[in-house]
């Protein structure tokens, strides 16, 4: 059967703010309390979707979040008007406030695990919200994820989105970042890849000293039970804990896959050996041999793919059956990610064309290009029962661009978060943009 890989990409928020709330992230650590533009970070990635949209790549928008997130600040003590619980908060817990307006549902590899229905034991898309439960200001994502996936895919007889997983540390789940889809073709049966950075069972098992480990292997084997996927095109690989504790809190940042290839890092796997013949094990009983592109740390050393975000980008097949690489500019920017860029492209290998984008605001809080899409292979059926209002055209981009200059702020400062009027600027936005998507009632902004 034939089908389309939709890359849903995060819509970023009128609050996206830098408060270094991500310990793990370097990138977030560094910029923490710094200016942010978050109109400059909406016009960027609406740029991003454009383009590629404009190149023949299925593309579609994920709406943000409802911030602050108010329903947060009351649960824990903070009451009176909005007003009131704005100015306590920032009184007397700045950084919970913070977590209340954070703007991270941007990065939307992480809202959620995908599993194609050519994959499945209903033939239905399955979709599970990530908890996130390893950091406070991602942690109640999954409310809003799990009820704008149900308003994007509504048909039950297509597709099936399941609850978050339980919130405890034994289920910690992040979401694509740390899942992987190979296949020859996206309407044929593929090969998911769950990678994951510790064991809550197995005090034995590697785990990093420095950093946590974010994604569990029990999430990782409840979402392929939830998800009915077949044992022997299922692959469960640790991550290497040395390298997050470098700061690859996600798979996504050390490794990144697409058809049959996987471009990672040397260093990515605890034992890269055993997931290498995994994966092509696994691949053989879908007839497709698995091409492996590894990067050597004497030729781009961990640091350089971290600070570059190299593997935190989108592979894409190109309607001629080659891949695009698309990169944040600061790959350009770096020496030897540049310089083994310029190599990759000219190997004759499946990579022959980078596209790179300006998405410094993204990146300065720690997200590259594929933390800020959400991969879902649909075949023609369900592109058809799918939500049509948030697929990328120009006419869309051009309306969205309007509304981005309409709602949003050139310069937000962390004691702006204090201010009532921000609030009110963040649900109006929502409220026009629920019409402009056609998603009436996709918040709850009372």
């Amino acid at each position: 059967m034939s089908a389309r890989e939709f890359n849903f990409d995060g819509l970023v928020g009128p609050s996206h703010n830098y408060a270094g709330l991500s310990f793990g992230n370097v990138a977030s650590f560094s910029n923490v309390k710094s200016a942010s533009n978050p109109r400059e970070a909406a016009l960027q990635g609406l740029a991003k979707m454009r383009e590629l949209a404009a190149r023949g790549f299925a593309q579609a928008v994920m709406p943000p979040q409802a911030r602050p997130n108010f329903r947060l600040l009351r649960r824990i003590g903070f009451s009176g008007t909005d007003a009131d619980v704005l100015a306590r908060a920032y009184r007397e817990a700045p950084v919970i406030l913070a977590c209340a307006y954070s703007a991270s549902p941007m990065w939307t590899a992480n809202a959620a695990t995908v599993s194609p229905s050519a994959d499945t034991f209903d033939g239905r898309a399955h979709f599970t919200a990530a908890n996130l439960n390893n950091k406070l200001h991602r942690s109640e994502e999954h409310l809003q994820s799990t009820r704008t996936l149900r308003a994007l895919f509504p048909d039950e007889r297509h597709f099936a989105v399941h609850e978050a997983l339980p919130p405890t540390s034994a289920f910690g789940d992040e979401g694509a970042a740390n899942h992987t889809r190979f296949c020859a073709t996206h309407g044929g049966k593929g090969v998911e890849f769950f990678t994951y950075g510790r064991v809550e069972f197995d005090p034995s098992a590697p785990a990093p000293k420095k950093y946590p480990a974010r994604q569990s292997l029990e999430a990782s084997q409840a979402i392929a039970r939830l998800h009915g996927l077949d044992s022997a095109r299922t692959v469960f690989a640790s991550q290497n804990p040395d390298v997050i504790d470098q700061g690859v809190f996600h798979n996504d940042v050390i490794a990144v896959g697409n058809g049959n290839v996987l471009f990672y890092h040397e260093q990515a796997f605890h034992d890269e050996g055993a997931v290498l013949n995994a994966l092509r094990n696994a691949l053989a009983g879908v007839d497709t041999e698995l091409t492996a592109i590894r990067v050597d740390t004497q030729v781009v050393a961990v640091g350089d793919a971290v600070a570059s975000y190299l593997f935190n980008s989108q592979l894409l097949t190109k309607p001629d059956g080659a891949m695009a690489l698309v990169i944040p500019q600061e790959c350009q920017e770096n020496r030897a990610v540049a310089r083994y860029l310029e190599e990759l492209v000219a190997s004759g290998g499946p990579v022959d064309e980078l596209i790179h984008f300006d998405l410094r605001q993204s990146m300065r809080n720690g997200g590259g290009p594929a933390c800020l899409r959400l991969r879902v292979a649909l075949t023609d059926a369900e592109i058809g029962a799918m939500h049509q209002g948030v697929i990328m055209t120009d006419a869309l981009y051009h309306t969205l661009v309007a509304w981005v200059g309409q709602y949003y702020r050139d310069h937000l400062e962390p004691k702006d978060l204090a201010d009532p009027q921000l609030a009110l600027e963040c649900s109006a936005a929502l409220e026009q943009l629920s019409r402009i998507l056609g998603l009436p009632g996709l918040y709850d902004l009372t």
